[in-house]
This record gives C-alpha cells, sequence and structure tokens, in this order.
C-alpha cells in the first residue's frame, strides 16, 4: 500500500500543477466552456487522488486487508486516467468525439467507491 501512497500523492501533484496551468496558461488560449472541462478533470483528479491516499492509508494501518482495498484503487486509477485524461486531451486537442469515452471513466469511479464499501462491509461480518 506504500506504492499506492506515493501515487496516490502524486497525482494529486499533478492535478495541483495542471489547475495552475488551467488557471494561468490555458485561460486565454481555450473557451470558457473548454476551461470548464479542464477544471472539472483537475477537480475529479484531486478528488480521487484523496481517494487512493485514503484507501493506502486504510492499507498502511492494517484497519482493513488489502485484498479488498486492490481493486478499488486500481479502479480509482484507471478512472482517473480514462475520465480526466480524456477530458484533458479534448481540451488540448478539440478532439470532440473522447466526450463520449469519459463516461466509462467517470463508471469507473463511481463502482470504485461502491466497491469499496461493500468491500469494507463484507470484511466486517
Amino acid at each position: 500500500m506504500k506504492t499506492w501512497l506515493i501515487i496516490g500523492a502524486c497525482l494529486a501533484g499533478v492535478s495541483v500543477l495542471f489547475g495552475a496551468f488551467g488557471a494561468h496558461g490555458l485561460k486565454t488560449r481555450v473557451s470558457s466552456d473548454d476551461l470548464g472541462i479542464f477544471e472539472t478533470a483537475v477537480r475529479y483528479q484531486m478528488y480521487h487522488s484523496l481517494g487512493i491516499l485514503f484507501i493506502s492509508t486504510l492499507g498502511i494501518t492494517k484497519s482493513f486487508p488489502d485484498n479488498i482495498l486492490l481493486i478499488p484503487t486500481y479502479l480509482m486509477v484507471a478512472g482517473i486516467i480514462i475520465f480526466s485524461g480524456s477530458l484533458y486531451i479534448l481540451v488540448f486537442t478539440n478532439t470532440r468525439w473522447l466526450g463520449a469515452v469519459t463516461p466509462i471513466g467517470g463508471g469507473l469511479l463511481i463502482f470504485s467507491w461502491f466497491l469499496l464499501a461493500f468491500n469494507i462491509y463484507r470484511s466486517m461480518q
């Protein structure tokens, strides 16, 4: 779980970096709609980076066994890559069809939280 702490912290750092870039570097280069899309990608990346840090902390403190935490963590990383990544690429390249891919990442993010809750509940039985 220590590796996931590092990954979560790095993803959070990248979201701050992208957020600053969006606020300062993109403001005059893209439409306000695209800036809003970019900000959504940054926000969701940060939320789920913190989620990865949270899950990692549960693993490190041995509150729950690693086997119930790993799949939700993988799903969160995949969700960040697909959800936020598709939005970043959409804004940078104006490749609008990527908007159709974004909900897949969102679904992974949603599923990761519900799977985490289910796994924690099941482990407490």
